[in-house]
């Protein structure tokens, strides 16, 4: 493989990776999230695919289990709620950006994003958002937000693996370390 080939295919790598998805999260920097040991998920806000909000209720519970935390419905030291949203992927081929405002979940925001299109003529191309917040029982006060996307063409076992890693990718951040 000749120098000028080997770099070519560099650049192509450095230009995917850096148009792929990574978790991104915001919190209170004043909050001690070393008080915080048990839980409980909220009701969450209906959605159009109810297959997909089952496995995030379930991966959220065993990713925060994993982490030490314990569920408790009477009197937990943080609520966790979630949100997800799924939009037809662009059709058209190269890198977008987009910045948009709008309603996510139970608030508002700002996002900003990249993606690379998928090539004209597949009609089954999704992006899937999922959003979970951490908010404080007592106060309902915002302590900390995750987000993370995915594409899926189609559901099945490949959907439901894609959506508990991305699960995955958001608690690992949580919780934050300062």
């Amino acid at each position: 493989m000749g120098y000028r080939h080997f770099a070519s295919l560099l650049v192509a790598v450095a230009l995917l990776s850096a148009c792929s998805s990574k978790p991104k999260n915001d919190y209170d920097l004043n909050y001690d999230f070393s008080t915080l040991h048990s839980f409980t998920q909220l009701t969450p806000q209906p959605t159009d695919d109810p297959l997909s909000a089952q496995r995030i209720q379930v991966e959220i519970n065993n990713q925060l289990a994993q982490k030490g935390f314990v569920e408790n419905t009477e009197a937990p030291d943080f609520n966790v709620a979630y949100a997800l949203l799924t939009q037809d992927k662009p059709k058209d081929s190269g890198l977008s950006i987009g910045l948009g405002t709008g309603t996510f979940g139970r608030s508002g925001g700002i996002g900003i994003g990249t993606s690379v299109g998928v090539p004209l003529g597949s009609d089954t191309a999704k992006i899937q958002t999922i959003q979970i917040d951490i908010v404080n029982p007592k106060t309902k006060a915002l302590i900390w937000r995750g987000s993370d996307s995915y594409d899926f063409d189609a559901g099945g076992n490949e959907k439901a693996q894609d959506t508990a890693k991305a699960v995955s990718r958001i608690l690992a951040q949580f919780p934050p370390k300062k």
